[in-house]
């Protein structure tokens, strides 16, 4: 089965329009867990718009299944890494004013930079995770940079499907089945929902992990919370 990991950004965003502590992103946290995810994520970002630095530390004890933490490997970011010892620290290029993230790493370009950055949170005992796009180049670079697993950034796959191409999985397929020769552990995220995970699960060779946040944390609006968890279990079984 791959894990289901829930991205609980969009709770802290609900919660920081208010002030206050409602809704409980600890509460949340221990209740997806509870409610059957295998996995949270968290991906704070230097203005605190949603996911607070000290969350990462509070979060710390609640989560006992793998805990995630997503970022740009900023100096900061790294310390937090450092101190909170998360399971696993995926490596993500977002700008400081991005919205979400919206590419994946150049592993070629950045692939010294990487290897020195994951050499310092293997020492840790932190398992790494790089986000890339599914080219073939970026798959083979990610290997060199010593990493443990990639994430297979699927916005243009979730595009795609909703128009109704499903021959957009082509480029994750043969991303995944590249990865998997080289020993790669295979993540994904990124517009992943109840409407294409299937279809994505059932393709992809080898896929470890989803990590999934808007849609889940949308489509629990109407379906509710403990309702969707499952329904994604289901589809990833």
């Amino acid at each position: 089965m791959t894990k289901l990991s829930v991205n609980i950004n969009k709770i802290a965003t609900l919660r920081n329009a208010r002030g206050g502590n409602v809704p409980d992103l600890l509460k949340v946290a221990a209740d997806v867990q509870r409610f059957g995810a295998q996995g949270v994520t968290i991906h704070p970002r230097p203005d605190e718009r949603h996911i607070r630095y000290q969350d990462a530390r509070d979060l710390v004890p609640v989560v006992y299944t793998e805990y995630n933490i997503e970022g740009n490997p900023m100096d900061n970011f790294m310390e937090l890494v450092f101190e909170c010892k998360p399971t696993q620290v995926t490596l993500v290029p977002d700008a400081v004013d991005a919205i979400t993230s919206n590419a994946g790493w150049n592993t070629v370009k950045h692939q010294s930079y990487l290897k020195e950055i994951i050499s310092e949170f293997k020492k840790q005992g932190i398992r790494t995770s790089i986000f890339v796009d599914p080219v073939l180049s970026m798959i083979e670079g990610a290997k060199e940079t010593g990493t443990d697993r990639i994430e297979l950034y699927t916005e243009a796959f979730a595009h795609q499907y909703g128009l109704g191409n499903y021959k957009s999985i082509d480029p994750y397929v043969k991303a995944a089945e590249l990865a998997n020769e080289l020993g790669l552990g295979i993540n994904a995220g990124h517009d992943l929902s109840l409407d294409n995970i299937e279809f994505f699960k059932q393709n992809i060779p080898g896929l470890l992990e989803v990590s999934i946040g808007h849609a889940l944390i949308s489509e629990a609006i109407y379906l509710g919370l403990e309702n969707v968890v499952g329904l994604y279990n289901q589809k990833l079984r």
